[in-house]
């Protein structure tokens, strides 16, 4: 494919902006990609918002059933989102940071205890427990994206969010490790260099997209964020102010478009348009007596339009969205992730703007469901400010305020985790043991 053309600055003053470094986070779906760059300034400390510099999107090329299907397509969407993100900037770019749900992206749980002395805890002690966890971790063919510590213990006290400088017998933890499929790892990784980009990390969608859409008190209840995209529907758990599982279905809006096509005889963009202007899943008043037109399929230049009750529609669309939803349900019970009975849902993604998918789900789930948005990015245009560009939005939220994560995003796009991948505990005063712990961990 043809190199991507990093934008050039147009003056001294916006040649030494661009020399800081920026963060980039690039939205890599079934449907669209999303490129979104924060500069150095856009993180606002007073207020914990982060202002974008630079916001563009591109209709998907390349991916199909939650895979890369063909590299150069794909390659070239990205090197498209990423120049007229770096336009609107001012600022070139080398490298992103990608979310994605595409590899069977999957979370799994691994428990650890050490014994301890008649010190404090510090940063040792923790360090030692995060190690003794990654020691067990065996994923064959899966790649690690995400190692959070979600809940530590002292002498089987649970509930305990900071351990340090607390006293005991043993320290417990437990380590969620989110993992995807290590060779749509590997075909991330290529297809970035394709596109003369840097892969500086993965983050799962539902994942970042929860950290631009949820408030603080639905991560501490208990909450579900269903990111629905164009060709997955995934789903982050939380509670306790800690992510506590992620689940990932194939499944999503492209398909509602492909079930339209089939129903109607109609053309995809056709069933695309029916769907985005007049689609719904759930029954309207005189959806029986209104018609709706949509070109036929193929190339009969003799066809005439194909017409339909707009009730047919909603027969076609509420049944795709009803299984999808039960699905990820009934995955969620599985994985024996219980939830508060007052703990909320809230959706993401561009496929959860459809009508009545909100009501849909309330029926499905039994909960409250809202719909989300990025709640922390104010300056965003209203083209990229909606529930699809949440994943896009969480990204440089997280890089700016994080969570922070037990194994940097560098040691985990490079090799898989060893107990050697631990934090390094930089020994000397508290301080600069403290420093040490931010620097491997942010």
């Amino acid at each position: 494919m043809a190199g991507r053309k990093p934008v050039e600055p147009a003056n001294d003053a916006t040649r030494a902006a661009a020399r800081a470094p920026v963060v980039a986070a690039l939205d890599l779906g079934q449907s669209k990609v999303a490129c979104f760059i924060m500069k150095p300034d856009g993180v606002r400390h007073a207020d914990r918002t982060i202002r974008v510099a630079g916001a563009s999107h591109v209709q998907s090329k390349g991916v199909r059933g939650g895979a890369i299907v063909n590299m150069d397509e794909a390659a070239q969407a990205i090197g498209h989102a990423v120049e007229r993100a770096e336009r609107t900037a001012g600022a070139p770019v080398s490298g992103v940071i990608v979310t994605t749900a595409i590899g069977q992206m999957a979370s799994h749980r691994v428990q650890a205890r050490v014994s301890l002395g008649s010190n404090p805890i510090g940063d040792a002690e923790l360090a030692r427990a995060i190690g003794m966890a990654l020691a067990q971790i065996r994923l064959p063919n899966r790649r690690p994206i995400h190692v959070l510590p979600i809940a530590w213990s002292v002498d089987g006290a649970r509930g305990v969010h900071d351990p340090r400088a607390m006293r005991g017998g043993s320290l417990g933890l437990d380590l969620l490790v989110v993992s995807m499929a290590e060779s749509a790892f590997a075909s991330l990784s290529h297809c970035l260099e394709l596109a003369h980009l840097d892969l500086q990390g993965v983050a799962a969608a539902p994942i970042v997209a929860s950290l631009a859409a949820l408030e603080e008190d639905e991560m501490d209840l208990g909450c579900v964020c269903i990111d629905m995209g164009g060709g997955s529907t995934s789903a982050a758990v939380w509670g306790g102010r800690s992510l506590l599982h992620i689940e990932s279905l194939n499944v999503g809006g492209d398909h509602v478009t492909a079930d339209i096509a089939r129903g109607l005889s109609t053309s995809k963009a056709g069933a695309e348009r029916l769907k985005t202007l007049h689609g719904s899943a759930m029954a309207s008043a005189n959806e029986d007596r209104e018609m709706l037109e949509a070109p036929p399929r193929g190339e009969d230049p003799s066809a005439g339009p194909v017409i339909v009750p707009r009730a047919m529609l909603k027969t076609v669309i509420a049944p795709r969205v009803e299984e999808t939803l039960e699905l990820l349900r009934d995955r969620l019970r599985h994985a024996g992730v219980g939830l508060e009975p007052g703990a909320g849902m809230v959706l993401t993604g561009g496929a959860s703007q459809l009508n009545g998918v909100r009501e849909l789900a309330v029926r499905v789930f039994d909960r409250p469901v809202r719909l989300g948005k990025p709640q922390r990015a104010p300056h965003l245009a209203d083209a990229a400010s909606g529930p699809a560009f949440c994943s896009a939005a969480g990204v440089l939220l997280r890089a700016a305020y994080g969570p922070r994560e037990a194994v940097s995003a560098r040691k985990l796009m490079t090799r898989q985790l060893t107990a050697a991948d631990a934090p390094r505990v930089h020994r000397g005063n508290p301080l600069a043991r403290a420093a040490g712990w931010l620097r491997e961990n942010l």
